[in-house]
């Protein structure tokens, strides 16, 4: 599974699988990022891929030193069911 990439200028993390893009997008302010909304389009459904996209995004934002607020239910959920990254949140 590839890692999700940073796409600042499109404010998301995408991550291409067989050609086809899912993503979580953010709003980032300073040392702060609220993940907003979480796609995994119907083709790469049920592979874990937003599973996938999740712990790599959660994975840099640690990497990079910032704090977080879950907007997205997606990502607020794993984060319940992941407590190692309960600590990412602001």
């Amino acid at each position: 599974m590839p890692d999700a990439t940073d796409n600042p200028a499109r404010n998301r993390y995408e991550m291409v699988v067989d050609g086809v893009t899912a993503f979580v997008t953010y709003v980032r302010q300073g040392n702060h990022i609220s993940l907003m909304h979480t796609e995994v389009p119907p083709a790469l459904a049920g592979r874990g891929i937003g599973t996938a996209l999740a712990r790599s995004v959660l994975d840099d934002i640690r990497a990079r030193g910032l704090r977080l607020t879950p907007a997205c239910e997606f990502i607020a959920a794993f984060i319940k069911r992941n407590p190692a990254y309960a600590g990412l949140v602001a």
